[in-house]
């Protein structure tokens, strides 16, 4: 029986249209600013699941508590509350100059060192953390992990379904190259969802009221005691150096013929090619 379970959603402002977005060609980073943003659609699968978890639990008496936590400029402030807008309790604003331009790795150690200053602030550990599988503006699927490891903690990537979940432990299903599995994983642990896992609720007029007024804090890297030489660009070990679109170096080629003629002759490239 859970009597109580502190649960904390990462979430992220990604640009609404990715095609939109423009490089900095001196810096090689993403140029945000002018561009619509939302929250990052895996992220919404997220917060929802969260959302239901705490349904679940307080059928059973239990309490619950969702904290959204993200890293971002000021204006990142709008996608916590849309998730306060959703449901969860409150959010937390992770933004300084000095975060800007970090890679997955700063980013992971920036949202852990966020994490555990919501514990050290509230004198809570936190049960259970869940990020979305990963963003669709970096599309590495890194930071979940990676956060994990920050933390100390389990985690199960690629998690399509919570089948149960107690004080103790989760049994979780996860999606696999051989195709799924099912898994206990102990708490605290840390779970990246995978799109289709529920189905994102809309906002409410009341929500989106209660957003508005939401005392949400916002902490730089001196509140959470983040070492410089460890976020924001600076403590990037990936870095990139040149963004450019590939050429097209070969022409396409149409074969024609009878399955047999083609098959044959498509051997026949294909002998050339990896000869050459």
């Amino acid at each position: 029986m859970i009597g109580y379970m502190n649960i904390v959603v990462t979430i992220k402002q990604v640009p609404e249209d990715p095609g939109a977005v423009k490089i900095n060609r001196e810096t090689n980073t993403l140029v945000r600013e002018g561009i619509p943003c939302v929250v990052n659609p895996y992220d919404l699968f997220a917060i929802e699941e969260a959302l239901r978890i705490r349904e679940s639990l307080q059928k059973a008496g239990a309490r619950t508590r969702i904290t959204v936590i993200t890293m971002g400029p000021p204006q990142a402030r709008s996608v916590l509350e849309e998730a306060i807008a959703m449901g969860v309790d409150n959010g937390i604003l992770l933004s300084d100059r000095a975060f800007a331009g970090a890679d997955v790795l700063a980013t992971s150690y920036t949202l852990g060192k966020g994490i555990r200053k919501m514990e050290m602030v509230s004198g809570e550990t936190i049960d259970l953390v869940i990020c979305g599988r990963q963003s669709t503006d970096g599309d590495t699927a890194q930071v979940g992990p990676e956060l994990a490891e920050f933390l100390g903690i389990p985690h199960v990537a690629r998690v399509f379904a919570i089948d149960e979940i107690d004080a103790s432990s989760a049994r979780v299903r996860r999606r696999s190259d051989e195709g799924y599995e099912t898994i206990q994983v102990d708490l605290p642990a840390l779970l990246t969802v995978d799109k289709g896992i529920n189905q994102p609720r809309v906002t409410s007029l009341k929500g989106m009221m209660r957003a508005r007024k939401a005392d949400i804090p916002t902490w730089g890297a001196s509140d959470i005691g983040a070492e410089h030489d460890r976020i924001g660009l600076s403590g990037s070990p990936t870095k990139v150096v040149r963004v450019f679109s590939p050429g097209k170096s070969h022409k396409a080629r149409l074969l024609q013929g009878s399955p047999e003629e083609v098959a044959h002759e498509l051997a026949e490239v294909i002998r050339k090619a990896l000869s050459s």
